[in-house]
């Protein structure tokens, strides 16, 4: 039987994201330096295989087929709105998507914002919904970087963006006026992938939800 694969993200939670499966008894991976060079890995007893792709792409790479499983934050798969199965909540990666504004700005709460300001995200598809669910007219503005930037520059009188501690916000005199979400990252899998391997992805989701319940 071939192999399962998983989309792994690049970045700041791969190595956390390798240590939870190691210890829920999965992966086996030898130690090599700069594991995240490499575009895939297999573990030593051949059951997975990991795609190492940057965190947006991961939704894709499951949907299609690609890939059977994945690891990707509530804030990734919201935004990409793709057909996939949310499995497990992994609790890594925990951090907040919040509107922040100008220390000096008047802005309390979102309805503050006067019908047509501009708001800078990463995250169109959320911010779009969050506003239009509390019936506040804004104009979003998708940048890929430098959130908070924007009103400094006066492109925006908002941002909304991803925060772990708020100390960057802090850091470019920004106030937190929303908290539009928690998000964390999820195990998420393929619909036929689900189905032809239900019993290996049951006994990952299980080991998982023993490794958490060891942990209280």
């Amino acid at each position: 039987m071939r192999p399962v694969k998983i989309a792994m993200p690049k970045g700041r939670l791969f190595a956390p994201l390798v240590e939870l499966f190691t210890k829920a008894g999965f992966f086996d991976l030898a130690p090599e330096v700069d594991l995240e060079r490499r575009l895939t890995l297999t573990t030593a007893d051949g059951r997975w295989k990991l795609l190492l792709v940057k965190p947006a792409d991961v939704p894709i790479y499951v949907e299609y087929g690609a890939a059977d499983l994945g690891v990707a934050g509530k804030d990734v798969l919201l935004e990409a709105s793709r057909e996939l199965c949310e499995l497990y909540d992994l609790g890594v990666g925990r951090c907040r998507l919040i509107m922040a504004v100008p220390e000096e700005s008047p802005i309390q709460k979102a309805t503050d914002l006067v019908p047509g300001s501009r708001v800078a995200t990463k995250f169109p598809r959320i911010a779009q919904g969050y506003f239009s669910s509390h019936g506040i007219q804004v104009d979003i503005v998708k940048l890929n970087g430098s959130i908070e930037l924007a009103p400094k520059a006066r492109l925006a009188s908002a941002i909304v963006d991803i925060t772990e501690t708020g100390r960057t916000l802090e850091q470019n005199q920004l106030k937190i006026v929303e908290e539009i979400m928690r998000v964390s990252a999820r195990l998420i899998c393929n619909r036929i992938s689900y189905k032809v391997h239900y019993p290996l992805i049951q006994q990952m989701v299980q080991g998982l939800q023993a490794l958490e319940v060891s942990k209280r």
